[in-house]
């Protein structure tokens, strides 16, 4: 534990020494707003490292990440409108406030607690169980978030059959409003679709945003292949017919023992 606090001062001495008189221009000129970019790189960085399952990856982004909260802490010291300790302080007040089955004493099941955990918040000042939610957050995660929290009031489907049969209603939605042409119903009808989409990864337990990124990935990986194939025969893709690409597609998921050949593969994955 001391170690870890010697490093950790050792951190913040270096970041104030770079934001000082002597220290770089380029940290001295930066600003809460100029350092978003670069913080927001940092978090997805480290969510890539979980994902690819990298211990010293994950060890390097974290302490990147670090660098970027004492950095902004930093800036708030500067400004006098807060400072590290200040937000360390909170973060310890609210972790105990709203663990009051670990703090206080109180004793509740796993799905209580979670009820417990958006209560407190509502006393805490918030009107509404949607508060708080950042804008900016990817549009999965935020619906994901979203769902959840009108979950713990009982606003949820009894079990994923009910799920399952909002995903067809809404696909049957979505093929009127294409057949209708009218391109903001279109619009609103597929917003609908991923919506419902989210909510069944929440009954399966899993990470939309983890999920499609990893479909995303594999789908790169294999385009490339292709593409790699038709380089080593000098032809290019550009005049090749659709059903060549195909051939070649299937040829790469073949080799990856995924499944059979099949058609309509540049927007089919699996």
């Amino acid at each position: 534990m001391t170690e870890n606090c010697k490093e950790f001062d050792n951190l913040v001495h270096i970041v104030k020494t770079l934001r000082g008189e002597h220290g770089c221009e380029w940290d001295k000129a930066q600003t809460h707003e100029s350092l978003t970019p670069y913080l927001l790189e940092e978090t997805y960085e480290v969510l890539e490292a979980i994902q690819e399952n990298k211990p010293e990856k994950l060890k390097e982004e974290l302490g990147d990440l670090l660098l970027h909260i004492v950095f902004q802490a930093e800036i708030g010291e500067e400004e006098q409108r807060f400072n590290l300790n200040d937000s360390i302080r909170t973060i310890n007040e609210k972790l105990v406030r709203r663990h009051p089955h670990v703090f206080n004493g109180v004793q509740a099941n796993l799905k209580e607690i979670k009820q417990n955990w958006e209560e407190i918040k509502l006393k805490e000042g918030r009107k509404s169980l949607m508060e708080g939610l950042p804008k900016t957050i990817p549009a999965l995660l935020q619906a994901r978030r979203v769902q959840e929290r009108a979950a713990q009031v009982g606003f949820d489907w009894d079990d994923i059959s009910g799920v399952w049969a909002k995903i067809k209603e809404e696909l049957h939605e979505l093929d009127e409003a294409v057949e209708s042409g009218n391109r903001e119903h279109i619009v609103e009808e597929f917003g609908d679709m991923l919506f419902a989409i989210v909510n069944l990864s929440r009954f399966l337990n899993l990470d939309p945003e983890a999920a499609l990124r990893k479909n995303v990935k594999k789908f790169v990986a294999r385009f490339q292949k292709v593409e790699d194939d038709f380089a080593s025969r000098g032809v290019s893709m550009k005049n090749a017919t659709l059903a060549d690409m195909d051939q070649v597609w299937n040829d790469v998921k073949r080799t990856e023992n995924h499944c059979q050949p099949d058609s309509l593969s540049r927007t089919e994955t699996e």
